[in-house]
């Protein structure tokens, strides 16, 4: 059983473009080539793959045979890989990344990053994404490290050395618990009643928070890792905590959760920032990555504070 050859890139552009045009005439005119130049390159392909692309018989114009439009697909696919190929290196060589790794704190919402990213791939299509989701420090951790080239960093990364950085806005903290949760029951909470509850703190293994406890009020505590399981702890009513507005905006509107009214912590703002290392400036991909971050965060409402994490 014969095995078939491997047909050049210029073959397979002649196939396609006699497929695209309907006929050898308009192929070569559209390559600038005779059209003894397109049969011989048809010829030479089909003797390649040991198969008839095209009917020669009965027809004025070329019609793929049950071969030739199974290999139309797998033509198609690696022409495209070439073309996506060219331009990946083009890129390259303008200065444009091929790969961008991006870390961004856990407590970005969600629609934002998502906003970012889409018209990301919309502008950057040749560029590969890695993003990496992290809780407090870690994010810093990630650029220091070089394991991301920039982050959107939550207020930990003020202040550490090697790091630049750009103010790219915020999200309210509020404390909340479920209905049925003791203090959620409370019409009014005295100062100090959370002390006597559990508080699901978030929390990271970061050396940015090693032995560091920010706004943490009482002295009973869950600590996760995971914001997600601390939203569904906060649902389940083991505890209570602060979370960021948008992600319980829903939760509060359906009464899955109630925001606390608590005179001696009201919450506060999370700041964030768009980092990289100082000594390692991002590319075009990912400068534009944090503009549009920073551009994005300039309409929020900054308050004064910092909430539980």
């Amino acid at each position: 059983m014969s095995n078939p050859g491997t047909p050049t890139l210029d073959q397979l552009t002649i196939f396609l473009t006699v497929v695209e045009v309907g006929s050898f005439a308009g192929a070569g005119r559209k390559l600038n080539r005779a059209v003894s130049v397109i049969s011989y390159g048809i010829a030479n392909l089909e003797v390649q793959l040991g198969v008839m692309l095209f009917e020669r018989e009965g027809t004025r114009r070329p019609q793929l045979t049950e071969q030739g439009r199974a290999v139309l697909a797998e033509a198609k696919a690696i022409s495209q890989g070439v073309d996506g190929l060219r331009a990946k290196v083009k890129g390259m060589l303008d200065g444009l990344e091929a790969e961008v790794n991006l870390a961004v704190d856990v407590m970005l919402p969600a629609e934002r990053v998502g906003q970012v990213l889409r018209d990301f791939a919309a502008t950057f299509p040749t560029v590969q994404l890695r993003l990496h989701v992290e809780a407090l420090g870690a994010v810093t951790a990630l650029v220091l490290d070089k394991e991301a080239v920039v982050g959107l960093s939550g207020p930990l990364s003020a202040g550490v050395e090697g790091i630049d950085s750009r103010s790219a806005g915020s999200v309210p903290m509020v404390p909340v618990a479920a209905p049925d949760h003791p203090l959620g029951r409370m019409m009014a909470i005295a100062p100090g009643a959370g002390r006597d509850y559990t508080q699901l703190v978030l929390t990271d293994r970061s050396r940015f928070t090693e032995g560091s406890d920010y706004s943490v009020f009482s002295p009973k505590t869950w600590r996760l890792a995971d914001l997600g399981a601390k939203h569904a702890l906060l649902r389940q009513g083991i505890g209570w905590g602060n979370m960021p507005l948008p992600m319980i905006e829903a939760d509060l509107v359906a009464g899955t959760l109630v925001r606390l009214a608590m005179p001696d912590h009201v919450g506060g703002t999370y700041r964030f920032s768009g980092i990289w290392r100082r000594d390692t400036p991002p590319g075009p991909a990912a400068s534009w990555l944090l503009d549009s971050f920073v551009t994005l965060g300039r309409d929020d409402r900054e308050m004064e504070g910092l909430g539980d994490l």
